[in-house]
């Protein structure tokens, strides 16, 4: 079996498993007495904490160890929005953040809080100007991660803290995706991550908050971690999560070269192997190991489940692997197609040869599933001088895009179609195949059900 879904989570690292095994028998006391085995357990923990810190590139009573990654981001966005209240309650996130960090901002609104969402390109990152825009007065935070977990954007980070410190506001940074591949640059005040995305037990999380920034911890604190994160340290674990990154870390060039090549492989070459493509994600500065691409007419559920039968584990934002039926946020913010998506994200030491058999087996799965689609009759149409409506009602992803494919050259040029769809996949996919088809999305209109999205036939 090939684990293609590393921006998900990695095994534990053999580095890491040997720190866990060797710290359960140091580490299991209460670090704050003062007896031999509480000694000996705050050595492990001070020891962690420095390491920590000089992977980060802080100091190390700037370093809370937290839960888990997302613990980190909850607790991160609401003590900085807390230590800032007098300045204003307004938050700043980029419209492709994870999920951790929406939420967050959803906590803040609901409190009567204001939260901005900036904008990316099509290639999924924001623009420093972006944010620039974005800051007001009464501006408390903002959010910006380091690079995207979907597409593997990496954002301009550097750029944006200077920005946000040149307004006074602090930025928080999102570095889960790539903290294991190296310090995050710029002038950031706040940072977080989650252990298991570089190889370290889940369940360990690191909130980093600079000197000088107001911080207030909300909910009940104790005397531990800076009464940021209250309760026992899991010591052994956190051993365990700092030495799995320092070992990724010696490893990171050397392996960052090498899964660069095979995502490049898997970028050129699968536009090529299956038709009707669309290869997401900046192809320069993203992550090393991420590549993210959208076949047309393919339900993105039963491609993963035909990939996992032909021995790939992959993951997708395809609304229709989704239980609320809504593609991926991300996607959505990009403007590019979400039907039929996949998400590759190599881990390290993945062989050449697994690359090979999967850019093999991948036509023949798409192709499969796009012939039980696009068995169907197709739906019924009428056309009307010329304009031809298409009724996709009740059918989900990609189906109305397959039946605006089948009808497209019934139309004369110039003539219009008009699709009927009540999936909100429809919403993006539509547009994202008159792009790739070079067809006219003229918009969307209301209609008594769903909505009309309507087309023009260019050629």
């Amino acid at each position: 079996m090939a684990y293609f879904d590393a921006a998900s989570g990695l095994p534990l690292h053999p580095v890491a498993r040997q720190a866990l095994v060797a710290s359960l028998d140091e580490g299991w006391a209460d670090p704050a007495r003062l007896y031999r085995e509480g000694r000996r357990a705050r050595m492990l923990l001070d020891a962690a904490r420095e390491a920590a810190a000089e992977a980060v590139g802080c100091r190390a009573d700037e370093v809370v160890f937290t839960p888990s990654g997302t613990a980190a981001v909850h607790s991160g966005i609401a003590g900085a929005l807390a230590g800032r209240r007098r300045v204003g309650d307004h938050l700043v996130v980029s419209a492709v953040e994870h999920s951790s960090v929406l939420h967050a901002g959803e906590v803040h609104r609901a409190g009567g809080g204001s939260v901005t969402e900036v904008p990316v390109d099509r290639q999924g990152a924001v623009a420093p100007s972006g944010y620039a825009g974005a800051l007001r007065p009464d501006t408390a935070l903002a959010c910006l991660q380091s690079a995207n977990h979907e597409v593997g954007t990496v954002q301009p980070v550097a750029e944006v803290a200077e920005v946000c410190r040149a307004a006074g506001v602090p930025l928080l940074v999102d570095a889960a995706q790539s903290l294991g591949w190296g310090p995050v640059p710029g002038d950031w005040s706040l940072l977080t991550a989650g252990a298991h995305k570089w190889g370290g037990p889940a369940g360990v999380g690191l909130l980093v908050v600079r000197k000088g920034v107001r911080f207030a911890p909300q909910g009940p604190v104790d005397e531990r971690e800076s009464g940021r994160a209250p309760g026992f340290e899991n010591i052994p674990a956190i051993v365990a999560a700092v030495a799995a990154l320092r070992a990724v870390r010696a490893e990171a060039a050397e392996e960052a070269a090498r899964l660069r090549e095979l995502t490049d492989r898997i970028r050129e070459r699968v536009p090529r192997l299956v038709p009707d493509v669309e290869v997401v994600g900046d192809p320069e500065r993203r992550l090393p190991g991420i590549v993210t691409f959208s076949c047309l007419y393919v339900d993105g559920e039963t491609v993963l489940h035909e990939l996992d039968r032909a021995g790939f584990s992959v993951s997708s934002g395809s609304s229709c692997t989704s239980s609320t039926l809504m593609p991926s946020h991300v996607l959505k913010a990009m403007g590019v197609l979400s039907e039929g998506n996949v998400r590759v994200s190599l881990p390290p030491g993945t062989a050449d040869e697994d690359v090979e058999r999967f850019l093999s087996v991948l036509p023949g799965v798409v192709g499969e599933v796009r012939e039980k689609l696009g068995a169907p009759a197709p739906a019924a149409a009428a056309v009307q001088e010329d304009v031809l409506v298409v009724d996709a009602l009740g059918r989900r992803c990609p189906v109305p895009v397959i039946e605006l494919a089948k009808v497209i050259d019934r139309v004369p040029v110039g003539g219009l179609v008009r699709v009927l769809a009540d999936d909100e996949a429809a919403r993006l996919d539509i547009p994202a195949w008159c792009e790739m088809r070079g067809q006219e999305y003229v918009g969307e209109e209301p209609a008594e059900q769903g909505t009309a999205y309507l087309v023009r036939r260019v050629g």
